[in-house]
């Protein structure tokens, strides 16, 4: 069996966020494996742990990105591979399209990925893989079993569980639940440092400027208001209703 996992370098999320010149700086930025895609990482290795499987993991991203693969390898992960953006920033659907050329090159029975990053937040690259691939995908995943080529997964739906069962090839994304990735071993640590890790670019994948351009803008990046002080509202009922009217039209501007 052949397991691939789609994995993306994020900010450690006690990172505190500094917005520079309209961008996200990234000075003195600890990056870490996005913890959604650790599950994956995490049930891929326990699969081949229990069935015997091949893992590979893919990400997109700079040459920085090379210290989280290591830590995937680290995981039990048996090979890596870091596809390298160009001269552009690639959106969603520009990862996506690198990441399908660079699977179809290889044989896959399993894609695990995690349900969303957690800088983003956007939930839609490991989906738009699925689709360039024609594959189906099951989201938000809490439990899987696979049986030869069948496929059981139990999904997180708002506080409560669906149970859905397909065939391999599938991708598959993980919500938090579906197990607690390990801390890599010493020897691990060792190991990962002579496991292969395959580098790539746009031209080694056949792909064009076309193919990778941005489908989405982003206009402005902003941190969230400060909050401020809460008002006690005192007096009658009556009273405190017509107080709270007059905040909401004259200071919260919301009536």
């Amino acid at each position: 069996m052949n397991i691939l996992v789609l994995m993306k370098q994020t900010f450690d999320t006690e990172e505190r966020i500094v917005i520079r010149d309209g961008a996200v700086s990234e000075d003195g930025v600890e990056f870490i494996i996005n913890p959604y895609d650790e599950y994956a990482i995490e049930e891929a290795v326990r699969l081949k742990e229990a069935l015997g499987a091949e893992v590979t993991v893919i990400t997109v991203g700079p040459q920085r990105a090379e210290n989280a693969l290591r830590t995937a390898l680290a995981m039990g992960a048996d090979q890596a591979v870091l596809i390298e953006p160009t001269d552009s920033v690639w959106d969603e659907a520009g990862a996506a399209k690198a990441l399908a050329a660079a699977v179809k090159e290889r044989p896959y029975d399993l894609i695990l990925g995690g349900n969303m990053a957690v800088d983003s937040g956007a939930g839609q690259v490991a989906i738009r893989v699925a689709e360039e691939l024609g594959i189906p995908h099951i989201s938000t995943v809490t439990r899987l079993t696979l049986d030869g080529r069948r496929v059981t997964a139990e999904r997180d739906v708002e506080g409560d569980a669906a149970v859905v069962e397909a065939e391999l090839p599938v991708l598959v994304t993980a919500q938090q639940g579906l197990n607690e990735p390990r801390y890599p071993s010493l020897p691990g640590i060792m190991k990962a440092k002579k496991k292969p890790l395959e580098r790539l670019n746009p031209d080694d994948l056949g792909l064009s400027a076309e193919d990778v351009r941005p489908r989405t803008t982003v206009l402005e990046q902003y941190l969230p208001a400060k909050k401020q002080a809460g008002k006690v509202l005192t007096g009658e009922i009556g009273e405190q209703v017509s107080q709270l009217v007059h905040l909401l039209r004259t200071e919260a501007n919301v009536i």
